[in-house]
């Protein structure tokens, strides 16, 4: 049986003139077979899908003023346009409602309230945090998550596909996937962060063999 492989697939720099689809086939089509997962970051896909902005063209709120006082000086949230970023995607008072409900969880004993209920506030990327030339912009979350991975699917002969947010702290979340994959499997092999939204320009990787792992 063959051995699972991660293999990065180098790329140009995406923009939102792309399609995510198209691109995986251009720069990783040759490479996939009906034994493969084909994984996108997805802060890649947003930035294809034009789901990006940059922070004077927001004009922050109130409750983002107030909201970002008691938040941590590092992640998503960690300036006041990253805040009212997600608020755009969220609303502003469903946003202050469950970050109120999320502090009396947290007196309760319950964490990760707030990022539940508003995922934008998760899946922003604020600024610096994705690659250049967008690392002077806010990246939203991607859009349609589980449509495009079937779309990848489609056009490329795939076994399967997953958008995933994985970070070099360890951490992977697997934000859509075509039909019949396990996430959490999928993302404990995402685990170890074998994309490169850098100047590695490998925001595409192909888990070589995960088919044959499903039927040993």
């Amino acid at each position: 049986m063959a051995e699972l492989e991660l293999v990065p697939v180098h790329t140009r720099i995406l923009t939102h003139k792309d399609n995510i689809v198209d691109a995986i086939k251009e720069y990783a089509g040759k490479d996939i077979t009906d034994r493969d997962i084909v994984c996108a970051a997805e802060s890649v896909v947003a930035i294809t899908q034009n789901r990006y902005v940059r922070p004077e063209e927001l004009s922050p709120c109130w409750q983002a003023r107030l909201m970002n006082r008691f938040v941590p000086a590092e992640g998503s949230m960690a300036s006041i346009y990253g805040m009212q970023a997600a608020m755009e995607e969220e609303g502003r008072w469903r946003m202050l409602f469950w970050f109120i409900a999320a502090a009396f969880a947290k007196i309760a004993g319950k964490n990760g309230l707030f990022y539940a209920k508003c995922r934008q506030a998760s899946l922003c990327d604020d600024v610096t945090g994705t690659m250049p030339p967008f690392d002077k912009c806010i990246v939203y979350g991607p859009a349609d998550t589980d449509h495009v991975c079937e779309e990848i699917v489609k056009a490329t002969g795939a076994y399967g596909a997953v958008i995933a947010d994985v970070n070099d702290l360890k951490r992977a979340a697997v934000l859509g996937k075509s039909r019949g994959l396990d996430p959490q499997r999928i993302a404990k092999i995402l685990i170890d962060n074998p994309f490169g939204n850098a100047s590695q320009k490998t925001p595409i990787v192909i888990i070589k063999n995960f088919r044959d792992l499903i039927e040993a």
